[in-house]
This record gives C-alpha cells, structure tokens and sequence, in this order.
C-alpha cells in the first residue's frame, strides 16, 4: 500500500509542552513546520545563547525526557499575543510572555510544579527562525525537518505489546493511515505526496524515554525504546522528511508515497 490520509496534524510552539491541533497548514521549503518548537525553557546553564543561537541537545530543556510531570500540564500558546496558558489540577495561569517579569514567573511556576531538581529556573528563549528540534544537533536541514508517524505502525506494535499505544506519546507533527505497518522505515529517501506538497524522507526517528510518559497519566508507563528494540530490532518510530515543494496540507487530505 502506498496511499494514505492525513489524520492529525500538530505543531508544538514550546518544546516540551502541550500540541496545537491545527486543521491544515501551508508548507514552505527551507522553512520546516510553522510555528513548531520555535520557543523552549531552556535549562540552568543551558549554553544557549538566542544572540548567537547554536544547536544542543535536547536535555538541555525542560522535556518529557527527564520530567514526566510535564505531560500533567495542560498549555496553550499564542505566538501573536505571546501568552501563555498553563492549566493544573484544574487551574489555569496565563503569562504575558513579552513581559520579563511574567516569563521568569512561569518559569518558576513550572520549576516548582515539576518539583525540579535543577538549582535555577529554566530560561523561556527563542530565537526565530532558530527551531527547537530533537535532532536540531544533527544538521541545518534537520532543525527543519518535519516528524511524520504513520498510526498503521503504532496500532501494529500496540497488538504487539497487547496494550493500548496512544500515538499522542510521539509528538508528530503529521500523523498519516493508510501505509503497510512500519514501511514508511523502508524508504528513506522517497517522497510522501500531499497534494502539492512534496517531503523527502530523510531518515527514521529513533525514540528516546520521552515516549515511555503516558500521555493522559502523565506517568512513565511503558519502556517503549526497549520494547521497539525487543519486538523489533530497533528503536525507531515514525520518519523525519523534509519540504521539497511549497503547499497546503490539511486533515482529510490523501496522499500517496512514491517508491
């Protein structure tokens, strides 16, 4: 099978919280996906610097990596009024975000929720069109690129475990069905074909245990990187591509892989 559907589509606006469901987006070359993981909280002694803004690596920030907690926040923001919204335990706190004061206030409150150990506050930085990636360490082109999962392969390993996988746990930017369980691995170097919009798979996505946080308990639940390397050799899920032609992807929208 080589045709799918687009089912979801997400962008994360501040690495490490909660997703932005969107109905479509316009994809343009060299830019990535709009508005993903272009703002962070960057740890005590992070090394970053956003006046001369360097790829590091991922724990480096406040991620579900080391803070299982993280997935207990509830977050919603607005890259054009700069606010932040952060609900917990059934309350809700927003923060001006423009305003010094009030991004060293949520960077406390996320520290003192999360019960950090870290001796400081994390930093909120940003550095457009500087992009908080996973893999932002590897290459220019990977910072871009986008995170594709196709739901056929996490409903396979979900039978495989014998338990329920939610595909919430890898934080992709597009979510596609249609495709033969774990094919999208084969073909590196193919295209994925959205209408106008064309990507190149660029390489596989190896998980790390940010994908062991239940989603909806926000607690670590399910040693998913040893699993994958169990059941099937490797740690892989999902596939990073990039924007080779200018377009508009929306949810609903079939596509095909070119092979």
């Amino acid at each position: 099978m080589t045709e799918f559907t687009v089912k979801r589509l997400s962008r994360f606006p501040v690495k490490g919280l909660s997703a932005e469901p969107l109905t479509s987006v316009t994809m343009s070359v060299a830019e990535g996906f709009p508005g993903d993981r272009i703002y962070g909280f960057a740890r005590h002694n992070s090394g970053f610097d956003p006046q001369n803004p360097k790829p590091i690596p991922k724990d480096r920030f406040v991620v579900l990596l080391k803070e299982a907690a993280l997935a207990g926040l509830h977050t919603r923001f607005d890259a054009q009024s700069q606010v932040l919204e952060i609900r917990e335990s059934g309350k809700s706190r927003k923060f001006l975000m423009q305003s010094g004061q009030e991004r060293s206030d949520a960077a406390l409150f996320i520290h003192q929720v999360l019960g950090s150990a870290d001796p400081e506050p994390p930093t909120f930085v940003s550095s457009e069109p500087h992009r908080f990636t996973d893999v932002s360490v590897v290459s220019p082109v990977m910072m871009i690129a986008v995170s594709v999962l196709n739901i056929a392969s996490v409903k396979a390993l979900s039978q495989q475990l014998n338990r329920d996988v939610h595909p919430a746990r890898f934080r992709a930017n597009v979510e596609i069905d249609g495709l033969a369980p774990f094919s999208e691995l084969e073909f590196v170097g193919h295209t994925l074909i959205f209408g106008d919009v064309r990507m190149r798979i660029l390489s596989r996505t190896k998980r790390c245990a940010a994908t062991e946080v239940n989603p909806e308990t926000a607690e670590r639940d399910l040693r998913l990187p040893y699993l994958l390397n169990k059941h099937l050799g490797h740690t892989d899920m999902g596939v990073y591509a990039e924007v080779t032609t200018n377009g508009t992807v929306f949810v609903g929208q079939s596509g095909r892989l070119e092979i």
